[in-house]
Formats: C-alpha cells, sequence, structure tokens
C-alpha cells in the first residue's frame, strides 16, 4: 500500500464556542486526510482548533504532507520517525512542529485500523477498560450549547446543576479566569493575587462544591495564567474543597517550578497540553512533580507518541487524563488510546463538543452517558468528516 495524496482540511469557523470567549478566534477544526493507491483513506486531525495557530497547523500540515508521498502507510513508525528527524524543526518540537505530526499519526492509525478492520484499539493491544468515566469541562463559560462568562458564585453554582443533570459526577472550572466584569484576565493573576480576587475564586468553587455535593470531583484549571506564586496561594486556599487535581497552575516551560508548587500545595498536579513527545514530558517523570499527564493527541505526536508517553507515565504512577479540545475526530482518537491505557483517569468532555456545528463536522456523535463513553467499534478511529463539512472547508491537496 503507498500514499497517494494527502488532503490538509481547514473546516469552517465555529463562531459560537466556549474558546471564541476567550481570545476572539473562531473555532476551526484543522484536519487531514490521507489516501492510498488500494482506495482507503484515513481522518486526522491537527490540534490547533482554538487559539492563535490555525493558520500556522494548515500550513505544517502541507508542508509534511509533501514529505510522505509514496510512502508506506502502515510503516506509521517510519512516517513518525522520518516527519521527526528528517525535517529540521521535528526534533527541536513545539505546538505546530509537533501537531503537524500529530495529525498525519492519527490518520496513518485510521488507515491501519480500516486494512485490518479493527478498532485502533485492538491494534494497540485491546481494552483495560470498558466504559471511560468523563468530566464537563470549563464551566465558567456555563454548560450547554451556548457559553457565556460567568461572575457569580450562584452562576458556577448552576453550570454545576446543569452538567451532572447531563450525567457528569465531575467538573472542571477557571475560577479566576474571568473578572468581576465578565473579562478574560480582566485582571493580574501573576506576581500576587489581591484578596479581592482570592476570596472570588473561593466564593465560586464553594458554590460548586455545595451545589455538587461531597461526592462531585472538582478540576481546577489556571490555563498557566498563574505562576508560580499565585499558583501556591490560591491552590492553599483552595484545599479545603477536596479538589481532585489542579491543571497548568504554572507553564510547563519551567518543569522545576512544578515541584515547588508540589511541596507546598496539598492537591495533585497536572499538566500537558503544551507539553509535546516524551521529551517534553521526561523530567516531570524524573521529579515525580505530576500526578496527572494530560497530553494532547492532536499536538504532543499522535497516537504513536501519545501511547509512550503514556506507557512512560505508568512506570511513574502517574495518571493520565488526555488533553481533548477539538473536533470529533480528535475525540474519537482520544477514546481509542483510553480504552487500552491501564493509567487511565477520566476524559475531558470539552463545551464545544456539545456545539451542533462542531457534531454535524462528522458522520457519528459520540457523547458519554450517565458521563461515561463506550469505546467506539468501528474500524479505525471510528469517525470520519461528513461529505458536507468537506464541501464546506478549504483543502489543500498534495500530490
Amino acid at each position: 500500500m503507498k500514499i497517494t495524496s494527502v488532503d490538509i482540511i481547514k473546516t469552517f469557523p465555529l463562531a459560537d464556542t466556549a474558546t471564541t470567549a476567550v481570545g476572539g478566534v473562531p473555532w476551526c477544526p484543522i484536519c487531514v486526510r490521507i489516501n492510498t493507491d488500494e482506495g482507503i483513506s484515513g481522518f486526522g486531525e491537527i490540534g490547533l482548533a482554538y487559539g492563535n495557530a490555525q493558520t500556522a497547523g494548515f500550513g505544517q500540515g502541507i508542508d509534511f504532507a509533501k514529505c510522505i508521498i509514496g510512502m508506506d502507510p502502515l510503516n506509521i513508525e517510519a512516517v513518525w520517525n522520518k516527519l521527526h528527524r528528517l525535517t529540521f524543526w521535528g526534533m527541536g518540537g513545539g505546538g505546530v512542529t509537533m501537531a503537524g505530526i500529530s495529525g498525519i499519526d492519527i490518520a496513518l492509525w485510521d488507515i491501519k485500523g480500516k486494512a485490518l478492520n479493527a478498532p485502533v484499539y485492538q491494534l494497540l493491544g485491546g481494552k483495560t477498560n470498558e466504559k471511560l468515566r468523563a468530566y464537563a469541562s470549563q464551566i465558567q463559560f456555563d454548560w450547554g450549547k451556548e457559553s457565556h462568562s460567568l461572575v457569580k458564585p450562584e452562576e458556577y453554582a448552576e453550570a454545576t446543576r446543569k452538567a451532572m443533570a447531563d450525567g457528569f459526577d465531575a467538573v472542571k472550572v477557571d475560577p479566576v479566569g474571568f473578572d468581576l466584569e465578565g473579562r478574560w484576565m480582566g485582571w493580574s493573576n501573576y506576581g500576587l493575587l489581591r484578596q479581592e480576587q482570592v476570596k472570588v475564586a473561593v466564593e465560586r468553587v464553594a458554590a460548586i462544591r455545595e451545589a455538587g455535593g461531597p461526592n462531585l470531583d472538582i478540576i481546577i484549571e489556571l490555563h498557566s495564567l498563574t505562576d508560580t506564586n499565585t499558583a501556591i496561594q490560591l491552590g492553599r486556599e483552595l484545599e479545603q474543597f477536596k479538589i481532585f487535581y489542579l491543571e497548568e497552575p504554572t507553564q510547563p516551560l519551567n518543569p522545576s517550578l512544578f515541584r515547588e508548587i508540589a511541596s507546598k500545595v496539598n492537591i495533585p498536579l497536572a499538566t500537558g497540553e503544551r507539553s509535546y513527545s516524551r521529551w517534553g514530558f521526561r523530567q516531570f517523570f524524573e521529579d515525580r512533580s505530576l500526578s496527572i499527564i494530560q497530553p494532547d493527541l492532536g499536538n504532543t505526536g499522535g497516537i504513536t507518541e501519545g501511547k509512550k508517553i503514556c506507557d512512560m507515565a505508568y512506570v511513574y504512577d502517574i495518571g493520565v487524563q488526555l488533553h481533548i479540545c477539538g473536533g470529533p475526530i480528535a475525540t474519537a482518537a482520544a477514546l481509542q488510546l483510553e480504552a487500552v491505557i491501564p493509567n487511565f483517569v477520566i476524559h475531558e468532555v470539552h463545551a464545544s463538543s456539545l456545539i451542533e456545528d462542531n457534531i454535524n463536522l462528522c458522520k457519528y456523535n459520540y457523547q458519554p452517558v450517565n458521563g461515561h463513553f463506550e469505546v467506539p467499534e468501528r474500524p479505525g478511529i471510528g469517525q470520519e468528516l461528513t461529505e458536507e463539512a468537506l464541501k464546506a472547508s478549504e483543502i489543500v491537496t498534495i500530490k
């Protein structure tokens, strides 16, 4: 089997999402379709649907597609190694470069699964998890098909009740993202927090705990917008609420600072959505500053690299919550790997997963029931873009 062409697909922007509320950038999944001489095509996703790197991700997909024409798509390690070692920028890692590798890698696994008529999880070793627990992510934007900034504690409580009504027994929230006027990062979250900010954060989390009861798991998201000082300051105040874990308390390029935070805050720490490849996670494993890793298969190196990262984490007794913040292809790929790894903890359901335009990009709508996912049994990753989505997208084909 040979790769005959690669389609890099920029889907139509979806404006009405929680991520738009953060950065004003329309939601826009970037996808890959790899075509072969045996008529089998595979789909992947470049994990830059949000933020300010969509054009770069689209371009990186085009550049990397040129490198793999004529290769055997079943030799996934050979393709991965070529893109990593022989493209100059691959070995430096970084979000855009690794996202390009990731989208291609996911599509190759999709091809292999279809060629062998098996879901990817079977090719990775089979299930250790029959059902996958999930949580409602980013409830500071409310929970449901429409998003907006939440300010008052009672609004956070109501968002929690909405998520629980959908079957979730775990939620994630950034309690300091919005100021008292509903502006994202309207106040500084680094240096030292003013007592007003601490008070607001505590009241918001207290409202979530009261609404959710003692058995609700609460994940605190800080988006790396805090620093070591403010993460410690806030974390100590939030310990009283029995927090499940504390995500991105500072930026991951300073791994040693996570060790300091971990030594001063009695909450498990997590990070990973902006850490790329095994090399990006190595120091976190060696100093055991993290309890949970959060690699994103769309930007850390795809399923190939994601499996290796998760296996390394297992050696160090570190749990896994894959970061999932993209289109339905990203969700499908994550479910396949989560089914396999014994150190799986929980699956992220971003609010964007509820948006009809996002759902309608693909043929199948994988959603949790009573807070848990079933693992798709279709061949490959079990997801494809619809013909309608393809017609509405900007596509560059490399032959």
